[in-house]
């Protein structure tokens, strides 16, 4: 039950709350300083730093409240947990981001919520908050906002012309793991938003000149000559059944039993209003021209008259694995498809924490599944920027990854009829597909071996990964190390390698990530309780 804190306490109990949200990103988005205004938000401007537990502390990263009407049975803040409660009002919150960033202890605001009322009246209170922070205070730093889903598109829609980033959680990669574990969402209230913030990015490019034939990261380009060629088109053509379970739109009887019963996603579905603030209402002086001036399907005009853009850095959304039992296969399918279809710039993947104790759940001493998490990311990774597809990576006959390998690594000895490959003649498409072989040390060799023939010493030198590429390249015909292309031969002395990495991956609490302060030892990194007290003059 929620009670009277001061200021110092709703800020350590929100912060804390706030750490099962991932929000590691730059900020993707061009805005400078202005004069008369605080905070720019430039691409290099967020650069993250860690604490020494690990956290990214460059983002205020707080929930607006915890408390919370859903009872999901995987989340600290659910509503049958006996748990501290607090809320932060919109002008805290402000002062909270002014002040911080002032005294560049942040460079940006990470704004999350529970659903307090429901889920309309908790996304009008974040718009208050961020409608203040970027009119009232004229703050142009970097915000990230969750979307609450069943909150009123016109609510989500204004909030869009505010923030830089916006997310929904997708919480579970499947329907039934949403069932099991969160029996009041549903993937139609989560689908809907995400479907809704896409087509506002879309109508926002066409409106700027930009076009519907934006390069897209995570989407191979077709090569000419490349024997992966066919692949590729395959991927444009191909009826993805993992989306089409996603949107109800169909699917066979087999992808309904690999990603659960498929649910109706309604883009035109607005819940009821309840909760809605009256028209005539303020928020600190700035509510007149808020949300009673949203017009459905054109741009906003308030947002237009301040230049500003909708969703500048594009949207994300996260998954929880190791809760439920879905393999890294149909993690992967889901992901893709979701790349494909909502155009996101990023899927984040959380190793599930056990923080409450339920037969559904796996038991509290389980351990959290970082290696796991850290094989996705980088499958993700082939994924967006290698041409990858979730179908060649894993199969239904071999659904999960090596986690003694990396999946580049664990694809290249499954296909060892493409290599060894010989540099000076190998084209860029199949020069990715080797390990250890980056994007731009693929590019370096393609341009490099214009000059003249490569030989080992200039592949390190341009910046390839010679302990894993080895095994996989020649140079001029020769092979670095005189080694049978076997897989168990291969296997063992990738593993050998792979063995430091996956240590301290298992083993956190004794890995430090690099951090200034931490690490060098110039000063101790301040407490959340040091950075308010700072703040607000108390020290």
């Amino acid at each position: 039950m929620e009670r009277s804190y001061t200021l110092d306490e709703k800020l350590a109990i929100l912060s804390d709350a706030a750490k099962y949200d991932v929000a590691c990103t730059s900020s993707g988005v061009d805005r400078k300083g202005k004069h008369g205004h605080l905070g720019s938000s430039i691409s290099a401007g967020i650069c993250h730093s860690f604490g020494a537990d690990g956290r990214c502390i460059t983002l205020l990263k707080i929930l607006m409240t915890n408390e919370c009407v859903f009872d999901c049975k995987y989340c600290h803040n659910r509503a049958s947990n006996d748990v501290p409660r607090a809320t932060f009002t919109p002008e805290e919150i402000c002062t909270l981001t002014m002040e911080f960033y002032r005294r560049n202890y942040i460079e940006g605001l990470f704004l999350s919520s529970g659903v307090r009322k429901n889920p309309t009246s908790t996304m009008e209170q974040m718009f208050q908050a961020l409608y203040l922070l970027r009119v009232k205070y004229g703050f142009r730093g970097y915000i990230h906002v969750k979307g609450v889903p069943g909150a009123d598109p016109q609510v989500i829609r204004e909030i869009g012309y505010l923030a830089d980033r916006m997310s929904v959680n997708l919480e579970l990669p499947t329907g039934d793991g949403l069932r099991l574990l969160a029996p009041h969402k549903t993937r139609k209230t989560i689908l809907t938003p995400m479907r809704q913030i896409q087509q506002g990015i879309a109508q926002e490019r066409l409106r700027v000149g930009v076009g519907e034939k934006m390069e897209r990261a995570y989407r191979m380009k077709e090569l000419p000559g490349s024997i992966f060629n066919e692949n590729n088109l395959r991927l444009q053509k191909r009826t993805d059944e993992a989306i089409l379970q996603l949107d109800g739109s169909g699917g066979t009887e087999t992808s309904r039993k690999k990603f659960g019963e498929s649910v109706d996603l309604c883009p035109d579905n607005r819940v009821s209003m309840s909760g809605r603030l009256d028209a005539g209402s303020e928020a600190g002086g700035c509510r007149a021209d808020g949300l009673a001036s949203a017009s459905a399907g054109g741009l906003v005009p308030w947002a237009e008259d301040r230049g500003l853009s909708y969703v500048p850095a594009g949207q994300s959304t996260q998954m929880i694995i190791g809760a439920t039992g879905e393999t890294d296969y149909q993690i992967m399918r889901v992901a893709e498809s979701l790349y494909r279809q909502f155009d996101l710039k990023r899927v984040f993947f959380s190793g599930y924490i056990p923080v409450n104790e339920d037969s559904a759940l796996p038991g509290l001493d389980t351990p959290v599944p970082f290696l796991r998490e850290h094989r996705l990311y980088q499958a993700d990774w082939l994924l967006r920027f290698y041409g990858f597809q979730a179908d060649e990576l894993l199969s239904e006959d071999r659904p999960d990854f090596n986690v003694l390998v990396d999946p580049k690594c664990d694809w290249a000895l499954r296909h060892l009829e493409y290599f060894p490959v010989e540099v000076n003649r190998a084209d860029y498409a199949l020069l990715l597909r080797v390990p250890g072989v980056g994007v731009k040390s693929a590019r370096r060799i393609v341009e490099a071996r214009r000059n003249g023939r490569l030989d080992f010493p200039d592949l390190k030198r341009i910046g390839v990964v010679l302990k894993r590429a080895a095994y996989f390249l020649t140079c001029n015909g020769r092979q670095m190390y005189p080694i049978a292309i076997e897989e168990d031969v291969l296997t063992r002395c990738l593993t050998a390698d792979e063995g430091k990495k996956r240590w301290e991956v298992e083993h956190p609490q004794t890995y430090r990530q690099l951090s200034l302060f931490d690490d060098m030892h110039l000063a101790m990194m301040p407490t959340v309780e040091d950075c308010s007290k700072a703040a607000f003059g108390q020290f």
